[in-house]
């Protein structure tokens, strides 16, 4: 993309070239990017029930960390190779769209394989009872269940990074951290909603038809909560599609670009020789600071049903009902986090110009380090680890949950920065020193997928070990916030204040 102010080519700083995409209105650019809250809608609903939900198909808590491991495995080559693939595309429909549209047709697909996992499972013989006296485990459903999970891993990395890398092709003189804070406004409405969807446990009397003998009520929220989100989802995609107005990459041009270039699906490996300066220290500190949020992120409702709420999902009927209670506290607590993190990332850009980004960045790892520190001590207070026994916990129950959605709501402004400044440093890097926008955003998804990796193995294991559930996880997670800190003080570019340029939602700058 070419710099602040200036018009940019169809090749948005990806090589491409030729063709101009001319300046839309910041209303058109908002709406472009509606995809991404129909993508966060589901992501929310996954992040909050999910984790939960499979444990009560049979899969005990230690393997549950598993389950996410397929989705950065799939996503460590995915969403590089669409990049680079998506930066090269001649297809009338744009660069990013076929990609995007492609995408969200699979995530709707995933969806309703998880919502009905329990349906198709009883179906293939995993039991004749009903679900309200059957108890044991549900193989089939818990097979297509993870099929679901991977598939929609692998078609979210399919449109995320075209999706972000669209809106750095359309900013123009908005400015590509102009666009990072709409596309974390849009993750912020679609995790309200989501998160909105999870926390409530209605949906079974809204759709009563929903619920069956593989599906009670538990169930049948998850399923009626997912299905709302491919409609919303459906909407989001045409919008976007209708106001993302790309213009078509110039065949002759993207062949011209290809002259000498790798190709193929290790092309995205070879590729990372010809990144800008400074993406490699970008790639190493967002590793790290990932690495500080996955413990959280994966495992953030299970631990309010667990550790905040003392319950079991394949415990007594009150300690179920208790997990539950908590899920769905956790859930609004996610809520409240992603309130906050919509406010916030208005706020992140004139902080950025203000401070620098990388103060910004530093800033934000030392307070999830914080955080972590807190999570930890709190649920071994809870648990009774600390400061008497679990009675002795129980006596000030009700100030411990108070504090645990304070945790989330103190989380919302870190997690604000986590998701617009290293993509707007990677935006502006590529689009100052030269790389492809989708390239560039494809390989920064390798930075994030491989801390879920070791986040995803490591979990179980250190919950075997310690036998404390999530509270390992989350001692570990503050140790790596600090070295995040730390390696950003050190490692991080340095970029100019006025790269993070102000521009109001009406386009004034």
């Amino acid at each position: 993309m070419a710099a602040d102010g200036m018009e940019v080519s169809a090749g948005g700083g990806g090589g491409g070239g030729g063709n101009k995409q001319p300046q839309i209105s910041m209303v058109e650019l908002f709406l472009a990017c509606m995809v991404a809250g129909g993508v966060q809608y589901g992501w929310a609903l996954q992040l909050s029930l999910l984790t939960p939900y499979v444990q009560t198909l049979g899969i005990p808590h230690a393997l549950t960390s598993v389950m996410w491991l397929c989705g950065p495995i799939a996503g460590l080559l995915v969403q590089p190779c669409v990049g680079l693939y998506s930066d090269k595309c001649t297809s009338k429909l744009g660069r990013r769209r076929p990609f995007i549209f492609t995408g969200c047709i699979i995530i709707c697909t995933s969806v309703i394989v998880i919502g009905f996992s329990s349906d198709i499972g009883y179906a293939l013989g995993d039991t004749t009872e009903d679900c309200k006296v059957y108890t044991g485990k549900r193989l089939h459903a818990a097979l297509f269940f993870v099929m679901g999970f991977w598939l929609l891993d692998f078609s979210n990395n399919t449109v995320q990074g075209p999706a972000r890398a669209l809106m750095a092709d359309l900013a123009g003189s908005h400015g590509p951290s102009t666009a990072n804070a709409i596309f974390v406004s849009w993750m912020a409405i679609g995790n309200i909603l989501g998160y909105s969807s999870g926390s409530t446990d209605k949906w079974h009397t809204w759709f009563p038809f929903l619920q069956t003998k593989a599906c009670c009520e538990a169930c049948a929220n998850l399923k009626a909560a997912f299905l709302v989100s491919v409609v919303f989802l459906g909407l989001s995609t045409v919008v976007t599609m209708i106001f993302a107005n790309e213009v078509p990459l110039d065949p002759a041009a993207a062949k011209q670009g290809e002259e000498g270039e790798p190709s193929g699906p290790f092309a995205v490996f070879k590729g990372m020789k010809n990144l800008p300066p400074g993406m490699p220290q970008v790639f190493i500190v967002t590793g790290l600071t990932w690495l500080s949020w996955f413990p959280f992120i994966l495992f953030d409702t299970d631990w309010m049903g667990r550790e905040m709420y003392h319950g079991r999902p394949d415990g007594s009927p009150t300690e179920v009902a208790n997990y539950q209670e908590g899920v769905r506290q956790g859930a609004f607590g996610l809520l409240l986090n992603s309130i906050v993190l919509g406010v916030s990332s208005f706020l992140i850009e004139p902080m950025c110009r203000k401070l620098t980004a990388k103060v910004v960045w530093v800033m934000s790892s030392f307070l999830v380090c914080v955080a972590m520190a807190m999570v930890t001590v709190l649920s071994s207070w809870a648990l009774g680890d600390i400061g008497g026994n679990v009675q002795d916990a129980a006596a000030v129950d009700k100030g411990l949950k108070s504090t645990a959605l304070a945790i989330f709501v103190f989380l919302g402004f870190p997690f604000a920065v986590l998701c617009s400044v290293p993509f707007a440093v990677t935006a502006q890097l590529a689009a100052s020193k030269g790389g492809g926008q989708g390239l560039c955003t494809g390989v920064l998804n390798i930075s994030i997928v491989v801390p879920q990796m070791i986040i995803a193995v490591g979990s179980g294991p250190w919950d075997e070990l310690f036998g404390k559930g999530n509270i390992p996880a989350f001692g570990v997670a503050a140790v790596f916030a600090f070295t995040a800190a730390i390696a950003g003080i050190i490692m991080l570019p340095k970029q100019p204040k006025t790269s993070f340029r102000s521009v109001s939602m009406g386009g004034g700058h």
